[in-house]
């Protein structure tokens, strides 16, 4: 995995924020392949049930979260009951690193 302890507690301390203590997290695509340079910082929020406005958290933890790693970019996918899952999501699921 290619993020740092900072960042990793930076993450974990965002997600609580905007989306509660109940929410997980997980790290997937290139930042969890070591020999890989440079890339996004993708971002799997489960949740036990949707949030209001799921749109506005993601884009919420996104912006908090790339200003507070210097302008790197950030995605983040949430899956919850309620919510479409695309293909991505089981990607997510089946590859990333719960932090």
């Amino acid at each position: 995995m290619r993020l740092d302890a900072k960042s990793v507690e930076l993450i974990r301390e965002v997600v609580l924020s905007e989306a509660g203590d109940q929410a997980r997290v997980r790290l997937f695509g290139s930042r969890t392949d070591n020999q890989a340079r440079g890339g996004d910082v993708d971002l799997l929020l489960e949740m036990p049930q949707a949030p209001a406005n799921a749109a506005l958290l993601a884009s919420a933890v996104a912006g908090r979260l790339s200003r507070a790693l210097h302008g790197r970019r950030v995605d983040v996918l949430i899956d919850a009951p309620g919510l479409r899952r695309l293909p991505i999501h089981e990607v997510a699921l089946r590859q990333g690193v719960l932090l």
